[in-house]
C-alpha cells in the first residue's frame, strides 16, 4: 500500500459531508467509502438523505446498500469490510475517501481498535441473570472486575456486554476502549458549522424528506420486516414514522420529532468529533472549502 493517507470527512448530519467528499474525490482522483451506518441499508434512501446516482457524479461508492432492513449493522464487521476497500482503493492508485457522521465507524476504520467476540450462550446466561437478578447486581458484579466500564455504564446491554467480554478475554472491557492511535496514515477533515443555521437546515431537510415520500418509504420497509430489523428500525425518522403507520402520531407529529431527534444527534456528533484533536476543522460555508481540504489531503 502507498503512503498516501486515508481521508475521513467527518461532522454533524445535514453539514454537506457527501458533497466535501465527491468534490474531493474529483479532485484527488478518488473513491468514497460510506461510514454512516444507516446508509448501509438498501431502501432506506429519503429518511438517511442517501447520496443520489446523479450526485455521486460518476465517482464510486463502497459500502452503500449492503445491508437488508432486518440485518444489524456490526462495527467489527465494518471496519474488516472498511479496511477492505481502503487496501483495494489504494493498490490500484486511488484516493480512499472514508465519509460519515458515525463516529465509532469512523474510529473503527481509522484506528487501533480490537473487537473482542461474541458467545451466544454466555450472553444468554448473562441475560437470564438480569431478568432474575435485577441490572443493581450486575452492575455489582461489574464493579468488581471492571470498576473504570462499570462508573461508565448504565444501560443494562452495554453491563451484560462488558460482563461478557470480561469472561471471554479475562481483560477488563475498558482495556478495549480505542486510543486516539490511526491504524494507517490518515487526515480527518471536519465541517465546522454554524449551529443555529445548521437547527434550520435540519428542519427543512426533515421536511423536504416528508414530501419527497418518506412515509411511503417507511410503509414499503415496514413489508420488507423493517420492525424486526435491530438497527434499522432505530432510525432518525423511521421510528418516528413508523408510529405514523400505527395510528399513534399525526405526519405532522412525527416530523417535528424527527427534527427534534435529529438537531440532538447532531449535537451529540458535534461533541464526539470535537473530542478528537487530530480533525482539521473547515468552515462548511466556504467557498474554497474543496481546495483547503484538498491541500491539507496531500
Amino acid at each position: 500500500m502507498g503512503a498516501q493517507p486515508v481521508i475521513a470527512v467527518v461532522g454533524p448530519t445535514g453539514s454537506g459531508k457527501s458533497d466535501l467528499a465527491v468534490n474531493l474525490a474529483l479532485e484527488l482522483d478518488g473513491e468514497v467509502i460510506n461510514a454512516d451506518a444507516m446508509q448501509f441499508y438498501r431502501g432506506m434512501d429519503i429518511g438517511t438523505a442517501k447520496i443520489s446516482l446523479a450526485e455521486r457524479r460518476g465517482v464510486p461508492h463502497h459500502l452503500l446498500d449492503i445491508l437488508d432492513v432486518t440485518q444489524e449493522a456490526s462495527v467489527s464487521q465494518f471496519q474488516e469490510q472498511a479496511r477492505a476497500a481502503i487496501t483495494d482503493i489504494h493498490s490500484r492508485g486511488k484516493r480512499a475517501i472514508l465519509v460519515g457522521g458515525s463516529g465509532l465507524y469512523v474510529r473503527a476504520a481509522l484506528d487501533v481498535l480490537e473487537f473482542p467476540g461474541t458467545d451466544p450462550a454466555l450472553r444468554q446466561r448473562l441475560e437470564d441473570d438480569l431478568a432474575a437478578q435485577g441490572a443493581g447486581a450486575l452492575l455489582a458484579r461489574l464493579q468488581a472486575v471492571d470498576p473504570v466500564s462499570a462508573g461508565r455504564l448504565s444501560d443494562s446491554r452495554r453491563i451484560i456486554r462488558a460482563l461478557e467480554v470480561h469472561e471471554l478475554t479475562g481483560r477488563p472491557f475498558s482495556s478495549f476502549m480505542p486510543q486516539r492511535e490511526y491504524f494507517q496514515p490518515a487526515v480527518q477533515i471536519g465541517l465546522s458549522v454554524d449551529r443555529e443555521q445548521l437547527r434550520e437546515r435540519l428542519a427543512l431537510r426533515v421536511h423536504r424528506m416528508v414530501d419527497n415520500g418518506l412515509l411511503a418509504e417507511v410503509e414499503q420497509l415496514e413489508a420488507q420486516g423493517l420492525r424486526r430489523g435491530k438497527t434499522a428500525p432505530q432510525a432518525l425518522g423511521y421510528a418516528q414514522f413508523l408510529q405514523v403507520l400505527d395510528g399513534a402520531a399525526t405526519v405532522p407529529e412525527a416530523a417535528e420529532e424527527t427534527i427534534v431527534a435529529t438537531r440532538q444527534f447532531a449535537r451529540r456528533q458535534l461533541t464526539w468529533f470535537r473530542a478528537d484533536p487530530r480533525i482539521n476543522w473547515l468552515d462548511w460555508q466556504d467557498p474554497a472549502l474543496t481546495s483547503r481540504a484538498a491541500v491539507l489531503c496531500g
